[in-house]
């Protein structure tokens, strides 16, 4: 870093479908936030600069393109086609597409460190890890960002990545990971809903005229890849008003891709009513020409009824065996009608049933009612301010004042007005009014913007919500008990990290001591959760079913030359970045840092 200091707050969205840049200027006293274009390619031999830079890479055969086809202004061979051409060539080609790979990112069911992506390559063609697909995307806009500010270098800005609310510390850390690959020496995380939320109060300087003490608001960010509901709360703090992150959902794998492939399975049924039969490289085609015809669809300047999709045939005749069908705005309707049906308020999200034996893929939600995820989140118990409770009906749910809405699904108006309709129904039934609509710009680019101006109240240009971490961790304590056979020895959660805890701090886990196995191979389990919210650390949890979620364990030899256990007491402290540590430290005052595993839990 110079020692003039960074000149840029630089905000990343690292988007499941799309990620994005913004910026702003330091040291000024209202800094104005700005959309990066992004150069990248759009076709062999194209470069051009776009305001989004999708989220799909391509891998590309050695000879495929023609020499210097897929060159860009940084780099005349790049390992892989990123962004625009890599989505087009994909929906083409799917066994040589990467989609997908911040989902992947949460998953703990792989390795997610392993060359994985795409799941349904052909044999010959390589893979690549989520996290290295993940880092492509990030170096990108790196390059990007150093081609058109050469006097700006990247590392020398603030840097913030965006992340989905409900990413649990792993998944936090694989993105940190990928940053980091990608030249990011300090990125700081934050949370998408939040982002969005303060690219809302970057677009009105009045924000405390239109929100008053006791507003709650409502962030529904419905992406590509992940649903997120975040609760912010209206608190007044000594005569001013003051923003509170009160409650972040669950991680639901429920978005756009999961629509694009309810979209393909409608559009395949009326193929085969045409006697035409698909294979699973061609559905994966039509997967992604389904995502390119929604987007036309649900283009707010788009008036077209209908939208085409192509699917290349098989063997030597690919153009005469072309097969071609559409997907009409009727059909486009009737499936998001199942994403968002008209429900109660008491009605859950259906439980999985699940089979013995599963592809190994990634976890989308077994119930693909949005509205039903909705109703849980408002029930949960989690929103509670330290300013005081929420408001609630007097059936118990979290009634919001005021809804804001992000992410690409939302650009629909018919999915705005369904969520809004089925919303205020609800709060109806609880005595209250419908809540208020707060005015979103740029759905696209709103994270991105937020992430950005973030970066400027950090240093004391705007306003911060408080928030911390989104959820309380845990680490499991083995009992001590007489040896039984057959019995193991129970298992308690001993709480470490409590939700809200703020970046930059640190708390030692008072009066208690536990052993610490060194010098042999030893097994250590995590916990979190997103809806206790009262456990301080300390607490020792007797019950580990119901409300605790356990993380990837962690397999591991600490140093150290004792026969038995250390005694040592605990210390967790969160990064500036927003990474969560967990140390050991031994009366003598050695220490150890235990870190959450990222690989597959066994």
């Amino acid at each position: 870093m110079s020692s003039a200091g960074p000149k840029y707050s630089i905000g990343i969205d690292l988007g499941t479908t799309n990620s994005a840049l913004a910026f702003a200027a330091l040291g000024v006293e209202q800094p104005a936030v700005e959309v990066a274009a992004i150069p990248q390619l759009t076709g062999p031999n194209e470069v051009s600069s776009e305001s989004l830079l999708p989220s799909f890479l391509y891998l590309n055969g050695e000879k495929e393109f023609p020499e210097g086809g897929t060159s860009l202004p940084w780099n005349p061979a790049p390992a892989y086609v990123v962004g625009r051409f890599a989505q087009r060539r994909g929906a083409e080609v799917a066994g040589r597409l990467v989609s997908s790979a911040k989902s992947w990112l949460s998953y703990p069911a792989v390795d997610r460190t392993s060359a994985l992506l795409p799941q349904q390559a052909p044999e010959g063609v390589g893979r690549i890890s989520p996290v290295s697909a993940s880092a492509a995307y990030l170096e990108h806009l790196r390059a990007a960002w150093n081609e058109q500010h050469p006097d700006a270098p990247f590392n020398e800005q603030d840097v913030l990545v965006t992340v989905p609310a409900s990413f649990d510390a792993i998944a936090r850390e694989l993105t940190q990971r990928a940053a980091k690959s990608a030249g990011y020496p300090d990125a700081v995380l934050l949370e998408e809903p939040q982002a969005a939320f303060y690219a809302w109060v970057e677009r009105h300087p009045d924000w405390r005229t239109r929100l008053g003490k006791g507003d709650l608001v409502l962030v529904i960010d419905i992406g590509g890849g992940t649903t997120d509901f975040t609760l912010i709360s209206v608190a007044d703090r000594d005569g001013q008003l003051e923003l509170e992150r009160v409650a972040v959902g669950d991680h639901i794998l429920l978005g756009g891709d999961n629509i694009d492939l309810a979209l393909a399975h409608a559009v395949n049924a009326e193929l085969a009513g045409r006697g035409t039969k698909l294979d699973s490289f061609q559905m994966q085609t039509l997967r992604n020409q389904c995502r390119v015809a929604k987007e036309k669809l649900l283009d707010p300047e788009s008036t077209d009824t209908e939208a085409p999709v192509t699917i290349l045939g098989k063997g030597s005749s690919l153009i005469g065996g072309t097969i071609r069908a559409k997907l009409t705005r009727d059909q486009l309707a009737a499936v998001l009608e199942g994403f968002l049906p008209r429900t109660s308020s008491t009605e859950m999200p259906e439980a999985a049933r699940r089979a013995g034996l599963q592809e190994i893929g990634l976890p989308y939600a077994h119930d693909a009612a949005i509205t039903r995820h909705l109703a849980k989140f408002l029930r949960q118990r989690a929103a509670e301010s330290e300013h005081g409770a929420v408001r609630r009906g007097a059936s118990g749910l979290a009634c919001p004042t005021h809804v804001l809405f992000n992410g690409g699904v939302l650009y629909a108006s018919l999915v705005r007005e369904r969520v809004a309709e089925v919303l205020n129904g609800w709060l109806a039934e609880e005595g209250f009014a419908g809540a208020e609509l707060l005015p979103g710009e740029d759905l696209d680019h709103a994270v991105a913007r937020g992430a950005a101006y973030y970066g400027a109240a950090r240093r004391g240009k705007g306003v911060r919500i408080r928030g911390g971490i989104a959820r309380s961790y845990y680490v499991g304590i083995e009992s001590a008990m007489p040896a039984v056979p057959g019995v193991p020895a129970p298992l308690k959660a001993l709480a470490v990290a409590q939700f809200g805890m703020e970046e930059g701090t640190s708390v030692t886990i008072p009066g208690r001591e536990f052993g610490l196995a060194v010098g042999e191979p030893a097994e250590f389990r995590f916990f979190s959760s997103s809806v206790r919210k009262d456990d301080p650390p300390g607490e020792l949890i007797e019950d580990l079913t119901g409300d605790l979620d356990e993380l990837a364990p962690m397999q591991v030899t600490l140093s150290g030359s004792s026969d038995g256990f250390v005694p040592v007491s605990f210390e967790t402290a969160i990064t500036e970045t927003g990474v969560l540590q967990l140390w050991c430290k031994s009366r003598d005052g050695e220490r150890w840092k235990l870190e959450f595993d990222v690989r597959e839990k066994r």
